[in-house]
């Protein structure tokens, strides 16, 4: 007997605009993609593309933000437009969201508090105030960050990376089957990025948790997934291991970039340098 994948989308396409007479021509922003996330193993699955090739469009219509032109999403065998009530609000705490913006998801006249205790008291998950505060600590020193130097404050008086790991442990107390992380470490210093990408690496081997990992850099979707998924122009153009997408590319766009990553070779000058030297000369 096969079992139901948690999470599915199948032959999903998603267009934009057209229609109408005035209405600017359509654009195919996702083409037939088709994703599964295991029921029972947990998986990192890193979804690689340059910005629009129809990476931040398959998560909205995971998050349940856009619908899909033609194909299905389906959560436990059930298209996500069918769900009832009580099944819809599973879904909306088994799959959340950490986005690319670690400030912006953030309501400046509130402290950090806030984000924590939200979804603590909406899903009525702890019993008293003493119970959330010691589930929000738990959290926060899980992903590496003291309560002491992180409640009370408000967003502007954290850094970027603290931000962002606020936000993972926001969704850690959920305890979500799935992750839909939007490009969490571009916009945080490089020296934050493996901190960040650790957590996230934590929450599937510690705590059971699949993520979708949505980024336009190959290199971190090869340190921490488990498998990587090739977008280009809305279309998967190539799917595996992280092992054999790097060392056996197949399709031009994957080799494109594997070939933009820079070789840490001192002596060897960035693409941009040899640029530059040339339009000098």
């Amino acid at each position: 007997m096969n079992q139901i994948p948690l999470l599915e989308l199948r032959h999903v396409s998603r267009t934009f605009g057209g229609g109408g007479m005035f209405s600017q021509p359509s654009v195919v922003a996702l083409d037939n993609f088709s994703l599964t996330i295991d029921d029972q193993q947990p998986s990192i699955v890193a979804i690689v593309g340059e910005s629009g090739s129809g990476k931040t469009t398959m998560a909205r219509l995971l998050l349940g933000f856009e619908l899909p032109t033609s194909g299905q999403i389906l959560y436990k065998g059930t298209d996500l437009q069918r769900l009832d009530r009580q099944t819809w609000a599973e879904y909306r705490r088994n799959v959340q969201a950490i986005f690319q913006d670690p400030f912006g998801v953030y309501n400046s006249f509130y402290k950090v508090d806030h984000v924590l205790t939200t979804p603590l008291r909406k899903f009525k998950l702890a019993r008293s105030r003493d119970e959330e505060r010691q589930q929000i600590e738990q959290a926060l020193r899980a992903v590496g960050l003291r309560p002491e130097e992180t409640l009370g404050r408000y967003p502007h008086q954290l850094s970027g990376g603290q931000r962002q790991r606020t936000m993972v442990a926001r969704t850690l107390l959920l305890r979500p089957r799935v992750i839909v992380a939007d490009e969490p470490v571009s916009m945080i210093d490089a020296s934050l990025r493996q901190t960040v990408l650790g957590n996230l690496l934590q929450l599937k081997r510690e705590f059971g948790i699949s993520l979708i990992y949505i980024t336009h850099d190959l290199t971190t979707a090869y340190q921490i997934s488990d498998r990587i998924m090739v977008l280009y122009r809305g279309q998967l153009v190539e799917e595996g291991e992280p092992e054999q997408i790097v060392r056996e590319p197949r399709h031009a766009y994957t080799r494109l970039l594997i070939s933009s990553i820079p070789e840490p070779d001192p002596d060897r000058p960035w693409a941009d340098e040899e640029q530059v030297e040339l339009e000098a000369v």
